[in-house]
């Protein structure tokens, strides 16, 4: 029988020593243990919760601990958060499976000397009355840390960028997994019969009210074993994505461009809406990225999907104008930090770099639009610099394109003021992941 702590243990290793994505190492544990859906469930909340807490149980190990957190060896470390995750933020782990465990997982990884120390930091937490205590408030970049485990230096931006309360909002929303949305392969199916497969399958399924072809699903188990999945009825696309593609506007006959689309989400999308009528280039500059792409297309019926490899900021090689191009560019992903809890303890999280190479991509893509074509340029991040910035420089430095006002569903507001041409889409006013588009067109 496997043990749920121990796998999670590795999980937690092979993210901080290999820099693995979450979800794929996580997943690829669950297969691999071969694990139940209550085991699958137990690995994944320890594996997200230490993620999501990271700093905050760091700051509680000091409190507590003798010895520097930095001295600390790491499996030792990880041990520690996983126990104190589950005395202060898991309500249904008794307190001596807690501790037994932990102490127990260290002996495993013949870490002795350590149980011992593990053992009297995670007693000394169940006696405590006051389990812990935050730093003072008076210190906002510093409190929200904490707080909400997130580097000061994403706290001061967010700050600066979008006002406390806002910040506060967005931080909030880091807790927790976000809901699952998908799109339905109106190619193949529609709302109402996939509802109904759904059903049938026991998943809770939800219309989006201004997105009737966006579902949120519930009680799904692992997507990829769904027979309406392996089918081909739907995708899995979070509703930010779908409105990008939607304020696109993909025509059927089209020629568009999608210049860095793996893994093929929004080209799967805007296919549907041309009814899979006309051509659509997805671009990208990895292989490997590529058959996501054809492997995607192949499983939902789509035809007039051509994945091929291209470099996006630097290619030369004549391209045919295209009617719609979206540049939905590489960026810091600090807009999917609850999908992706890993990115937030990454160095070099504000990267000064990124703009200029997204900047160069929007350059160079928008050689290649038709005079009245449209252009969406986004991101999955919340940084004025890679968002709202790029695209008002680019519109003083290209007097032959102008922004198309985006009329927003009254089911979302705007967080902040800008642009009536671009959107930073947040959880707590939209409902979605944190996204920034912006509408182009070309007027010469």
């Amino acid at each position: 029988m496997p043990n749920s702590r121990n796998i999670a243990l590795k999980v937690l290793l092979k993210i901080e020593q290999d820099n693995a994505y979450s979800n794929l190492a996580l997943n690829y544990a669950i297969k691999e243990n071969k694990l139940n859906s209550l085991d699958s469930s137990f690995v994944s909340a320890l594996v997200y919760g230490v993620l999501e807490k990271q700093l905050t149980l760091d700051y509680i190990i000091k409190q507590y601990s003798k010895i520097p957190l930095r001295k600390i060896e790491l499996k030792t470390k990880i041990i520690l958060r996983m126990g104190i995750l589950q005395l202060i933020f898991m309500d249904k782990i008794p307190e001596s499976a807690a501790v037994n465990e932990s102490v127990n997982l260290a002996k495993k990884h013949k870490l002795q000397k350590s149980a011992g120390f593990i053992n009297g930091i995670l007693r000394s937490v169940t006696r405590a009355e006051v389990k812990y205590t935050l730093p003072d408030s008076s210190d906002k970049i510093y409190f929200y840390s904490i707080k909400y485990s997130v580097p000061q230096e994403l706290v001061r931006l967010w700050l600066n960028s979008y006002g406390e309360n806002n910040t506060e909002k967005l931080l909030q929303s880091l807790c927790g997994r976000p809901k699952l949305c998908i799109r339905v392969n109106t190619l193949k199916t529609n709302t109402n019969l996939l509802q109904e497969s759904f059903a049938d399958c026991n998943i809770k399924s939800t219309v989006v009210p201004f997105m009737p072809d966006a579902l949120y699903l519930e009680n799904t188990g692992s997507i990829e074993h769904i027979k309406s999945y392996k089918d081909g009825l739907f995708h899995v696309q979070d509703l930010s994505s779908q409105l990008c593609v939607k304020y696109l506007d993909p025509k059927p006959r089209n020629v568009m461009f999608d210049v860095c689309s793996a893994p093929g989400g929004k080209s799967f999308t805007a296919a549907q809406l041309m009814q899979d009528k006309g051509k659509i280039f997805a671009f990208d500059l990895y292989d490997a990225k590529l058959n996501l792409t054809r492997n995607g297309a192949k499983r939902l019926g789509i035809s007039s999907i051509v994945a091929s490899k291209r470099d996006a900021a630097n290619s030369s090689v004549q391209l045919p104008m295209a009617d719609r191009i979206l540049c939905d560019v590489p960026c810091s992903g600090l807009g999917v930090l609850s999908r992706k809890p890993e990115i937030r303890y990454k160095e070099n999280l504000i990267s000064e770099d990124l703009p200029q190479l997204q900047y160069k991509i929007l350059c160079n893509s928008a050689k290649n639009l038709a005079v009245g074509g449209r252009l969406v340029y986004s991101t999955c991040t919340l940084n004025p610099k890679e968002n709202n910035s790029n695209v008002s420089r680019f519109l003083e430095e290209h007097p032959d394109f102008c922004g198309v006002d985006i009329k927003l569903p009254s089911e979302i507001t705007r967080s902040f003021d800008e642009q009536p041409y671009e959107i930073s889409l947040m959880p707590h006013t939209a409902g979605t992941d944190g996204f920034y588009f912006a509408v182009l067109e070309r007027k010469f």
